[in-house]
């Protein structure tokens, strides 16, 4: 399980990249991958094109980040899901907060 940041050139977008399991140990890292910055984006995406995991607190997560971003002004995209993840994003109603790609 690992968990990357990057800033777009511009500082505009910030990426997460996910690989493995998405669950409760990776808390510390994806909090510090949005939260150790210098600028505040203002789009984030959250790759989960090497994950194929996720539980509830993987959920509890992304609605951290969401809080973080801005709440109901948040602009986050979630890409590169496998079927099973946007099943359980569908399943939460977590596409109706976020952009399910």
């Amino acid at each position: 399980m690992s968990i990357t940041s990057t800033v777009s050139t511009d500082g505009n977008q910030l990426t997460i990249n996910v690989s493995g399991r998405f669950d409760f140990s990776s808390l510390q890292l994806f909090r510090n991958a949005y939260e150790n910055q210098s600028v505040q984006p203002k789009s984030y995406i959250v790759d989960l094109k090497d994950s194929d995991y996720l539980d509830s607190s993987a959920l509890g997560m992304l609605l951290a980040l969401r809080d973080h971003a801005g709440g109901d002004s948040a602009n986050i995209r979630i890409v590169n899901c496998n079927p099973d993840v946007k099943k359980i994003l569908v399943i939460t109603k977590l596409d109706e907060l976020f952009t399910v790609e």
